[in-house]
């Protein structure tokens, strides 16, 4: 009896590991160069007054993250192709010019981010990026996605020198899980856009079209879905820790040191030596530098897959240039592209990094209206259509976000509104 339950709980976690991926790699990767200028920010102004904000965050990210798996692996198909076939393509060109626009400008920031974590080393960012560029684009153009995605969740590994370097800060973690668990809410525009900011730096729309498309390049079948499911709530619930631990370490140093306003991540990482000692300076810049390397694979690959599903064109890493030569120029031009406006001087990049998770924030209720229809539809999800539950989470998770948006833009319109 024992020796049949534990050959059963050993293919169990055979096949698990063999659909393990996507979600994992997806929210990881959502912690890139500017989510984690969005923590270390959040962290070194408010405190721990927005760890609050991870839980919501959080169930949010796990029901929309599944909600697109299960699409991919029920109708083998992206998202991006299916809001073409399901709403036409006018629809889908203006969401993927306004997604487009977006990414660019993250790719930018990891490519920042890559310059800026390589420059506390002593690396010059001409040589840095350039060389950075050459690797993320050699990777996917000659790789397979097997091979990709191996070295994607290696990478995966390397995000725990932020929990090591939280740990070296010396929190308060008793203090640090009550804010977790009990909202602090400051009504002013900055504390607004910092909340956007933390929610599109979490859950971007960009991850929604890499994860289905990952799904079903990947080819996980229908009878693997609830490893499927794992596989996402493990990412959602690694991210979600991340963003704690970067917070948390940059809130007991920086905040607590008087240092409120940090013009990137690079300048957390530099900031934490005096304070929490030279590995956990360190080990945040390497966690960024990893982190904008990741990035810079996965933005532009989430971007060529959306647009080439949404024009109907051939996509996939395992395809070969030849076979698919609109995907792959397109992925060539967003890298080389992101990493050249980087070595321009003078570009403002913290505005750039900063806005572009703004718009995030802004486009993912548009995102989330189309996953929530499409993956409700009986005709075209079966019985794997969604339970009435994550439809609730989801409308809400729309509606929190338009409210939180258009807030946020009267707030500009009329500061007295909201402030006070």
């Amino acid at each position: 009896m024992i020796w049949r339950r534990l050959k059963r709980y050993r293919k169990t976690m055979v096949v698990f590991l063999a659909v393990v991926g996507p979600g994992l790699i997806t929210a990881t990767v959502d912690n890139d160069a500017g989510g984690i200028y969005i923590a270390s920010a959040a962290g070194a102004r408010y405190g721990f007054d927005l760890l609050w904000t991870l839980i919501p965050i959080l169930v949010a990210l796990i029901v929309i993250q599944e909600m697109c798996a299960r699409m991919g692996v029920v109708t083998g198909k992206g998202l991006a192709d299916l809001i073409r076939e399901e709403y036409g393509f006018r629809a889908t060109f203006l969401l993927m010019l306004a997604l487009v626009a977006a990414n660019l400008s993250n790719i930018v920031a990891e490519f920042a981010g890559v310059a800026t974590s390589l420059e506390i080393f002593g690396a010059s960012r001409y040589l840095s990026v350039p060389l950075g560029a050459l690797l993320v684009w050699g990777l996917v153009v000659k790789g397979t996605y097997r091979s990709v995605e191996k070295v994607f969740l290696v990478a995966c590994l390397f995000y725990l020198a932020y929990f090591a370097s939280a740990f070296l800060a010396g929190p308060d973690w008793s203090e640090a899980l009550t804010s977790t668990v009990t909202p602090r809410i400051h009504y002013e525009p900055a504390y607004l856009m910092m909340v956007i900011g933390m929610a599109g730096a979490v859950i971007a729309p960009w991850m929604q079209f890499y994860q289905q498309s990952s799904v079903v390049e990947k080819g996980i079948k229908v009878q693997h879905i609830r490893q499927a499911r794992w596989d996402v709530i493990l990412g959602g619930v690694f991210s979600a820790a991340l963003v704690f631990f970067i917070v948390v370490g940059c809130a007991v140093t920086l905040h607590q040191s008087g240092q409120h306003e940090i013009k990137d991540a690079a300048q957390a990482a530099l900031a934490l030596e005096p304070l929490a000692g030279r590995w956990a300076s360190t080990l945040f810049a390497v966690g960024l530098c990893n982190a904008s390397l990741l990035a810079a694979s996965v933005l532009p690959l989430a971007t060529a897959y959306y647009v080439c599903e949404g024009l109907g064109l051939e996509a996939g890493v395992n395809r070969k240039f030849h076979e698919a030569p609109v995907f792959y120029w397109l992925y060539t031009v967003l890298v080389f592209g992101g990493a050249g406006i980087v070595l321009i001087p003078g570009i403002p990049l913290i505005p750039v990094i900063l806005l572009s998770q703004v718009v995030n924030g802004f486009l993912l209720p548009v995102v989330l209206i189309f996953i929530v229809r499409l993956s409700s539809r009986k005709d075209l999800m079966g019985k794997y259509r969604n339970h009435p539950a994550l439809n609730v989470v989801a409308w809400m998770t729309v509606v929190v976000m338009v409210v939180l948006t258009l807030t946020l833009a009267l707030s500009g319109v009329f500061p007295e509104a909201t402030i006070g």
